[in-house]
């Protein structure tokens, strides 16, 4: 049984961020078109270290989640749309 979700499908949560994303960072597509399991960084959307930094704003203004430059877990919060919801989901501050 295949229970991963297949690229084009997004969850709610990942929808709202891949919106926040599409905002803050300018990016000239839409949030539908983010594939949810592709790379952040590099190959996949290209985005850079300046990026990083306006995500974890993100991150902390909308979520209240804190993404420290010095966390050692940094390279799978940042892998995919799908990690970095994931991080946030588990870290979220109640509203």
């Amino acid at each position: 049984m295949n229970t991963h979700l297949s690229p084009a499908l997004q969850t709610p949560l990942e929808h709202e961020i891949a919106t926040h994303l599409v905002e803050a960072l300018q990016l000239e597509m839409t949030s539908e078109e983010i594939d949810p399991q592709a790379p952040l960084f590099g190959e996949g959307l290209g985005l850079d270290s300046i990026d990083a930094l306006e995500i974890s704003l993100i991150a902390s203004r909308h979520y209240g989640v804190q993404l420290r430059s010095d966390d050692e877990h940094n390279r799978e919060i940042f892998h995919s749309l799908r990690s970095l919801s994931a991080y946030i989901a588990a870290h979220r501050q109640a509203a």
